[in-house]
């Protein structure tokens, strides 16, 4: 087992904690190459506040959300209770899968293969050879207009709905009572097998549905086969050193299980609940996601239902703080953009919040990090572990450490 050994190790070390919060797809505002990724005018946060007359989120306001950009209803108040800045994303491409794993040191250089057109024949074919069922769709669009589309003759012929979106994702879409849920997870596996380079796609994700014509809708049952992190991250650092880790949401998946364990939740609401429910009785280092806003919201352009998220969130927001000990440090964040006030229904290439609580935590501006890896390094340099990945740790800034 590698040994981090590191200016916090021995017994304060070993009685601290940290834990992650990603607001999936809640970005920050442009990067400095958005444009590049054709997503010029995309801005989360500004425009949501735009569109909705003004943000009402009073605890986000109070810990510092004000000082990180220009928000319409968000006061810069004199005195926030936590650290702010903006992290930049500088990984090539803009999904979860990457901007996770930057969050926690790798950058990447190449981005993952997409499918604008469907996937080529070769592989459609090998997926079907390897499961036993036919394909119906190969398309890239919305998973919930293509099941409309495409399911009842999924259910008639029994084959797989396979479709792609502007990320690198191979999605199979299966009615739950057409096929059970152990098949379709077992076809995923069977694919994430398959998809190797040229075709390493970032994630395989099994898109269970139930219902009848017209009235399909999806279950909480998807489950991601994410491809492996190629080196070291904060989570195998976490791992080499013993400390106890949890993931909430889909990050075990977004890490290929490695090194970390959790449970997949159906909502927002039920992420913050094991958020909190850990801050009370978890140790070590917490890792969690709550994708309402990015997979019910943006992907749909419901901006009214990506603003309730938020003030879900902000509602929840003050039992978080309050349960946090003193050797505790809280990061919220986001992996990337997805504005739904845009024509878009994807991912938007941006740049991303960064809040910081806990007892010790000064409220100072962190500022503009060049990377989202920054994040993983100061998590990791608060726990007492040498590693550092492709970030800086502003440790320093936040504690005084």
């Amino acid at each position: 087992m590698t040994s981090y050994p590191g200016k916090g190790s021995g017994p304060v070390a070993a009685r601290r904690r940290a834990a992650i919060v990603v607001l999936d797809g809640v970005g920050a505002g442009p990067a400095p190459d958005t444009a590049a990724y054709g997503d010029a005018g995309s801005n989360t946060l500004g425009n949501v506040a735009r569109a909705v007359g003004g943000l009402d989120l009073p605890n986000l306001e109070a810990a510092g959300l004000g000082h990180i950009a220009p928000l319409a209803g968000v006061r810069v108040v004199e005195s926030p209770t936590g650290a702010f800045g903006i992290l930049e994303p500088r990984s090539a491409g803009k999904d979860s899968t990457t901007g996770h794993w930057e969050i926690a040191g790798v950058q990447l250089d190449v981005p993952f293969p997409t499918y604008p057109h469907g996937f080529p024949k070769e592989v459609v074919d090998g997926f079907a050879s390897r499961t036993g069922r036919g394909v119906v769709g190969n398309v890239a669009g919305s998973g919930t207009d293509l099941i409309c589309a495409y399911g009842a003759e999924h259910q008639r012929t029994g084959a797989w709905i396979l479709y792609t979106s502007a990320d690198s994702v191979f999605q199979v879409a299966a009615h739950e009572e057409t096929v059970p849920l152990d098949e379709l997870y077992a076809a995923c596996a069977a694919a994430r097998e398959m998809l190797v380079a040229p075709h390493d796609v970032s994630r395989v994700i099994a898109r269970p549905f139930i219902g009848t014509p017209g009235a399909y809708v999806r279950t909480a049952n998807r489950r991601d086969f994410s491809i492996a992190p190629p080196r070291e991250t904060l989570v195998d650092a976490i791992a080499a050193a013993g400390i106890p880790r949890t993931g909430v949401g889909k990050v075990d998946d977004l890490f290929a299980h490695r090194g970390i364990t959790g449970g997949h939740t159906a909502g927002n609401g039920e992420g913050i609940r094991r958020i909190y429910a850990w801050l009370h009785s978890g140790s070590g280092f917490l890792f969690g996601n709550l994708v309402d806003f990015d997979q019910l919201y943006g992907h749909r352009n419901d901006t009214a239902g990506f603003y309730g998220a938020l003030r879900e969130f902000d509602a929840a927001l003050p039992a978080l703080a309050a349960a946090l000990r003193e050797d505790d440090l809280l990061f919220i964040t986001a992996d990337h953009g997805n504005d739904p006030t845009t024509r878009s229904t994807d991912h938007a290439r941006e740049s991303v919040p960064l809040l910081v609580l806990g007892p010790r935590v000064r409220p100072v501006a962190i500022g503009r990090r060049g990377t989202f890896a920054d994040l993983g390094a100061t998590v990791a340099d608060w726990l007492g572990l040498g590693f550092r990945g492709a970030g800086r740790s502003f440790l320093p800034l936040v504690t005084g450490e």
